[in-house]
């Protein structure tokens, strides 16, 4: 008992829980047919193909160089090369939704740039609106200096963070599993061999899970998302905590260069990661709110941290168990890779309160995984593996 109060306590006093608001939006009546990128003297020219005129906003974050373009609900029909797309100034792109009823482009620049001029072009000779941004060359002091603060505006309609307890749950409640659908909006996450995107690939695996789930009637299912919606990491956690799961589990699938290098693996948190891989994979991973233009400054400090780390060690012993069944689960449907239970500090494996799994299914960038994960029939197996698994564990926690 003495040690339940000291441990609620501890979270009572130093866990923040960020607020979640529904991701579901009314259907976008504007759509992006292009992003096409022109390189000129003097400067780098972005074009977005547009059915309507919109108004937008645009910002610079640095470390890395970014220019972030802010829109309205946009439906995204721009060819899948265009997440590819690279010339001048732009080393990389992104698109999608960002928050419910905002879009937004990601810009990563090679170098500090800075916006030259933007506006937008009227419709004529077969196109429809198009919105135009100029990049030019700058030096690092004067990107800095294009960095607007954060304006009181825009900090309007967002709740101060409350501290508050993981809800416990009802004894008439099933347990509550988070299924986390990694990557989606703006941040597509990998792109497989056909040009399929990561973030795409996620979420209907989640999906297949929460019907495996569901249909054995003995666990609740929770997604992050159920659409192609940006959601930042730490906001995973806190839409877990704040529903009372008891389980979370996050869905990704990998690419690599080497294209022969295939296989699954699950991982459960360690600021130490188990190899050179794994600290690589988390570090890409955790780079996903950067990747959406997302300022992180003022997140956790030092002494939240420790205090933190005290309620976490039971809850990693959890998650390994589950780990641990979930192993032989998948290993009869996937190729697995040679120690397939590793460990990486990934953000979203952090609830101090809630055992975390991440499963990686595979690699896009191998074919014979890329089948398997958008075969349908695949993925009905594999989420039934892992319905079966989140059923052992449960079952495992009642003796």
């Amino acid at each position: 008992m003495c040690k339940l109060f000291f441990r609620n306590i501890i979270l009572l006093s130093v866990v923040g829980c960020l607020w979640w608001a529904p991701t579901a939006t009314a259907s976008a009546d504007i759509v992006a047919r292009d992003i096409r990128i022109g390189i000129h003297k003097g400067k780098t020219r972005v074009v977005l193909d547009l059915t309507k005129t919109v108004k937008f906003d645009i910002f610079a974050l640095a470390d890395p160089y970014r220019i972030v373009l802010d829109l309205p609900d946009i439906d995204w029909q721009v060819p899948a090369a265009a997440a590819r797309r690279t010339g001048g100034l732009i080393a990389g792109l992104r698109y999608g939704q960002y928050q419910p009823g905002k879009s937004r482009v990601v810009l990563d620049l090679r170098k500090p740039g800075i916006v030259r001029r933007s506006f937008i072009l009227p419709p004529g000779e077969g196109y429809g609106p198009r919105l135009v941004i100029d990049l030019k060359k700058a030096s690092r002091k004067v990107f800095l200096a294009s960095i607007k603060a954060p304006s009181r505006a825009s900090s309007k309609g967002q709740a101060a963070p409350k501290f508050i307890l993981k809800p416990a749950r009802k004894t008439t409640e099933a347990p509550l599993v988070v299924i986390d659908p990694g990557h989606g909006g703006v941040d597509p996450g990998a792109i497989g061999i056909s040009g399929v995107f990561e973030k795409r690939v996620t979420l209907a695996m989640a999906k297949q899970v929460r019907r495996a789930i569901l249909s054995r009637g003995r666990q609740r299912v929770r997604l992050t998302r159920n659409g192609d919606t940006f959601i930042p990491l730490r906001r995973r956690v806190a839409i877990a905590r704040a529903a009372g799961a008891e389980l979370f589990v996050s869905i990704h699938a990998d690419s690599i260069d080497n294209r022969k290098v295939r296989g699954g693996g699950i991982y459960t948190l360690s600021e130490r990661s188990s190899d050179k891989e794994s600290a690589a994979l988390a570090a890409k991973e955790n780079r996903a709110d950067l990747i959406a233009g997302v300022n992180l400054v003022g997140h956790d400090d030092e002494v939240a941290s420790i205090l933190i780390d005290l309620t976490q060690r039971e809850t990693m012993n959890y998650s390994a168990q589950f780990a641990a069944a979930l192993v032989p689960e998948l290993r009869q449907l996937i190729h697995m890779r040679r120690k397939p239970h590793r460990f990486a500090g990934f953000v979203v494996l952090k609830a101090p309160d809630v055992p975390s799994v991440l499963v990686e299914l595979g690699y896009l960038s191998n074919r014979r995984d890329e089948k398997m994960l958008t075969s349908s029939k695949s993925r009905a197996a594999i989420a039934t593996a892992i319905a079966r698994s989140v059923d052992n564990y449960f079952k495992g926690q009642k003796r």
